[in-house]
């Protein structure tokens, strides 16, 4: 019995991993609205190290539309202006000489759409690491099954539970994925 307690809480430990990918993931979709984490994928050549920009500077939002990026050094302002213009995020950022100013522009209805579309997809991804995690499991009952540890009626009884477990995670995938949604269609 205690293999099979084991067994679902690492199934639902997987699980859990593809949600929490998921809300990283959503979290990197911009919604119109300006987000320090929008630039969370921007690196800058820092004493020889790719470094992330949030470990040399200091992002802030200023007001909805735009972000705020003070570096702790003075000297990295070029560096930084560079990365966000390598890192390919549609940004314009404005140096200042002090610190960079980077105004969000509006999204447009084929934006928000194309973006829905990512988002679905996110949420189909995070689908596809719980039914693999539930596969997995399932795969282990049977081989218990199998190996006679345990009996025929309690291998059906931990499917079950794994599909309801599955049905639980895949809820709160749909949920994330509609709120998101929703986010990003609102003008």
């Amino acid at each position: 019995m205690e293999e099979l307690e084991l067994l679902m809480e690492m199934t639902g430990e997987e699980m859990n991993k593809s949600i929490e990918h998921l809300r990283v993931a959503l979290s990197k979709i911009r919604a119109g609205k300006a987000n320090p984490s929008m630039l969370g994928s921007v690196t800058i050549e820092y004493y020889g190290a790719a470094t992330p920009l949030s470990q040399v500077s200091t992002v802030t939002t200023p007001d909805a539309r735009s972000l705020m990026i003070k570096p702790w050094e003075k000297t990295l302002l070029g560096d930084i202006e560079k990365a966000i213009f390598g890192a390919n995020l549609g940004f314009t950022p404005q140096n200042d000489g002090e610190q960079i100013r980077i105004n969000i522009p509006a999204m447009t209805e084929e934006r928000r759409r194309d973006l829905a579309k990512q988002i679905k997809a996110e949420g189909e991804n995070a689908k596809i690491g719980v039914r693999n995690a539930r596969k997995g499991a399932n795969n282990s009952v049977k081989q218990m099954g199998k190996d006679s540890t345990l009996s025929e009626d309690k291998v059906k009884n931990t499917e079950i539970d794994i599909d309801d477990l599955t049905k639980n995670y895949t809820d709160k995938i749909d949920i994330l994925v509609k709120a998101k949604e929703a986010e990003v269609m609102s003008i």
